[in-house]
């Protein structure tokens, strides 16, 4: 079971890795603004090498019981694991000043809306979905040079028309947000999302808090159940060394030189069982 769980990890995070890799070499193309707030083809490939760096040695130290490498895959995971709790913990206990990072981080985004394509999508794709407009709100896009209300043109003081209320029987019009900032909140939700997207990001997850539960529990579980059964062949492989080294000792209890026991020896980087030759 132990390495039927680190198998899965290694195939998961070479599944990320590979879509990580694939994402980075599409958006190379574009050769878009190089955004410090969302790089997600470059998350994808970095948490697709942690994984499969980190399950490829759980199961080789399973397959060889190397006692060193078992205890590195332990405390590896062990530190990933906590690093996640403590993580969401802190979020949830200061989640006011983490609304606050998530709604300015994404307002700088919005600053660079059209040069960044990662974050365009991303952002189209959320304000669709999640039927909201901005980071707090929808004035937020002033801070953009082309929807700002002094800008030129006939973006200034509009939202992207993923803001807008869709009818879905006809076409869509790219401008529908025009001039929407000019608006007092209830004349623009008339045609416009006017929540934030956090906000509306947070009150989903509430609402769907059974999909919500199972991610975090495809997430957490089998890191959960790797430390644990890592512990156990921990100590199983513990005693078995000392299993060995107490035959060995009774075994050669008569002889004047007694032949050096591996672990005893040569340290962790070798595996059991085994003994040192004589040549």
């Amino acid at each position: 079971m132990h390495q039927s769980i680190q198998s899965l990890e290694k195939l998961i995070g070479a599944f990320i890795l590979a879509i990580g890799i694939y994402a980075e070499v599409e958006r190379q193309k574009y050769k878009t603004l190089q955004g410090t707030f969302l790089a997600p083809a470059i998350l994808l490939i970095l948490l697709g090498v942690v994984m499969f760096v980190v399950s490829f040695i759980g199961v080789l130290a399973s397959l060889r019981d190397n006692l060193c490498l078992l205890q590195v895959f332990m405390y590896t995971l062990g530190v990933c694991l906590l690093l996640e709790l403590t993580g969401g913990i802190m979020a949830l206990i200061f989640r006011n000043q983490t609304m606050d990072f998530l709604n300015k981080n994404i307002r700088k985004g919005i600053q660079n809306y059209y040069d960044d394509l990662d974050f365009k999508n991303i952002m189209d794709f959320v304000q669709k979905q999640f039927k909201c407009c901005g980071a707090a709100e929808y004035t937020d896009w002033e801070k953009n040079e082309y929807h700002s209300c002094s800008a030129p043109g006939p973006l200034a003081c509009g939202v992207p028309y993923t803001c807008c209320i869709t009818n879905k029987t006809v076409l869509m019009n790219t401008l529908c947000g025009y001039k929407a900032m000019k608006l007092n909140r209830q004349a623009a939700q008339e045609f416009i999302h006017v929540r934030g997207c956090t906000d509306a990001v947070i009150i989903w997850f509430l609402d769907n808090y059974t999909i919500m539960a199972g991610a975090l529990l495809g997430i957490l579980l089998p890191q959960f159940l790797g430390v644990l059964l890592s512990i156990l062949y921990v100590t199983r492989v513990e005693d078995m060394i000392r299993e060995w080294n107490s035959s060995a000792d009774v075994l050669l209890e008569g002889e004047s030189t007694k032949p050096e026991i591996e672990f005893s020896t040569v340290g962790c980087c070798r595996c059991y069982p085994g003994q040192e030759s004589s040549a």
